[in-house]
């Protein structure tokens, strides 16, 4: 049922997307930040609390929901995990950007590229080299499919095969969502995470990602250039430190990135683009799927080019279909077991 489940997903958030915005967005948001007003005290216990009630509450509403509509009928046990997949899974929550710049990019418009990449990332793109701008657009787009695609599945197929539904899928992206919600928090007055909150936070997404990360950059190597993604992975992947992550897991994202750079020989890494500071406000969070990596350093390969943008969305997408693959094998296991 989990393969199926995936499957609906993904034809339904292809066919129609959520709008950037959603309501969705909004009541996490809201959820978010009550939860850190009525529990963030400026302790380490208190960050705990505040996580707890933040991540792991919806994330037993889901799996009790799941449990009773499976009691009452399979069906509706199915449509629940569908929309729930549907909600915090997909390409189309920021693949547009992606798509834009490409265009862009093949129309010879840099500018409106530089421009889409601003927009995109809250940063100042404006004195960006056409090869910078692809690097950047590689960076950013196969971290974003891993957060909203791959990380998703790893956690969504390990609890459902537990009997917990969807679950995996809610912890995966509301950790996500409040380390980056409550590290954003931080610049707006009066609405500020503690210190002890945000490191609690962020320690956490760091383990949660841990094993999800390094399944992604496996896929990659599998799906590409195996011995290269390996190679990269193992000398390069300290270059990328992930900002929003602790320090136990905090190249996370560039193991991910170092990967991606093996697999299909494109040069990655260098330094991180300067924030924006012209566009920040209350848009910027949303635009926002990840921090910014401190990159210092490159990969070996060549020289990102836009056909290195095909190159990547390939990569990605036969990765889903090696997850799809695996995905069929465990539900057809367990049909007949």
């Amino acid at each position: 049922m989990s393969f199926f489940a995936v499957l609906f997903a993904l034809i339904l958030e292809q066919a129609r997307p959520l709008a950037r915005g959603n309501w969705v967005h909004a009541v996490l948001q809201r959820w978010a930040r009550w939860a850190r007003r009525s529990l963030d005290a400026g302790k380490p216990r208190h960050g705990w609390l505040a996580w707890t009630c933040a991540v792991l509450f919806p994330t037993l509403v889901t799996a009790l929901v799941h449990w009773l509509l499976w009691q009452f009928n399979v069906l509706l046990a199915f449509a629940w995990s569908v929309v729930i997949l549907y909600v915090t899974l997909g390409f189309r929550q920021f693949s547009h950007y992606f798509t834009d710049i490409r265009d862009a990019l093949d129309d010879g418009n840099e500018e409106t590229a530089r421009e889409l990449l601003a927009q995109w990332r809250q940063v100042d793109a404006s004195e960006l080299p056409r090869s910078e701008i692809v690097r950047h657009v590689i960076e950013y787009s196969v971290v974003a499919a891993h957060r909203h695609v791959f990380g998703v599945l790893g956690w969504f197929s390990v609890l459902a095969a537990l009997g917990l539904g969807p679950a995996g899928a809610v912890l995966y992206r509301m950790s996500e969502f409040v380390a980056r919600y409550w590290t954003y928090s931080k610049s707006a007055p009066g609405d500020s995470a503690s210190p002890a909150l945000q490191q609690v936070a962020t320690q956490t997404w760091g383990m949660i990602d841990f094993v999800p990360a390094r399944l992604t950059s496996l896929g990659f190597a599998v799906v590409g250039s195996f011995e290269d993604a390996i190679d990269a992975w193992r000398n390069y992947s300290q270059r990328f430190p992930d900002e929003m992550a602790a320090a136990t897991a905090k190249r996370n994202d560039g193991i991910i990135v170092a990967a991606t750079s093996g697999a299909v020989n494109v040069r990655l890494g260098g330094q991180t683009l300067k924030p924006a500071s012209s566009l920040l406000g209350a848009q910027e969070f949303q635009a926002s799927d990840a921090q910014n990596l401190n990159m210092t350093d490159s990969t070996p390969g060549r020289e990102p080019e836009v056909a290195h943008l095909r190159s990547v969305v390939g990569l990605v997408w036969r990765s889903v279909v090696l997850w799809m693959v695996l995905l069929a094998l465990l539900t057809l296991a367990r049909l007949l077991g």
